[in-house]
């Protein structure tokens, strides 16, 4: 599908993990993001690249979407199916959004966002999910303008998301 932004006209499409163009756009763009500081400011190891590809196609919930301008990827979600047990019914978590850097603030996101929330639609999610880090500002404007908001069960408070890192 073709999505115009500010001063771009893109087309998003259902990363096709056997498409070779699309595995170099997946890896071009999560690398971006990886190099910078907000990701972690290291590009991806051999390891991390040479295992993401087949761990996404492994997956059984994997849904990519690529965002690209021409032939050139400049955006990326990475999205995994789940199930909200409370509603019954799936939901989808982005666990990856990221634009290359020198197209972020054109809304490559916003349009990402789009495509993602008419796919979990189509598939009768329940809702989206996602985190980000409390630093990324740009991120965090961009969520809330889409309808983001911090996760209350009742009147529990907000939900925070927790990582314990396995070895």
């Amino acid at each position: 599908m073709t999505r115009r932004g500010v001063g771009v006209e893109m087309d998003v499409v259902v990363a096709d993990l056997n498409n070779d163009r699309h595995e170099a756009g997946i890896l071009h763009v999560l690398d971006s993001y990886a190099a910078d500081p907000i990701g972690g400011g290291e590009p991806l190891s051999p390891g991390v690249r040479a295992r993401l590809i087949p761990g996404l196609r492994a997956h059984p919930t994997t849904l990519v979407l690529l965002a690209f301008e021409g032939e050139n990827p400049i955006g990326i979600a990475v999205c995994f199916f789940g199930f909200s047990t409370f509603r019954a019914s799936p939901l989808l978590n982005i666990h990856d959004l990221a634009v290359i850097p020198e197209r972020r603030g054109e809304g490559v996101g916003r349009i990402l966002l789009d495509a993602v929330e008419k796919h979990a639609r189509e598939r009768a999610c329940c809702k989206l999910t996602l985190e980000a880090q409390q630093s990324n500002g740009r991120a965090l404007t961009l969520y809330r303008k889409f309808g983001f908001e911090d996760f209350t069960l009742g009147d529990s408070g907000p939900t925070q998301f927790f990582a314990k890192t396995l070895a």
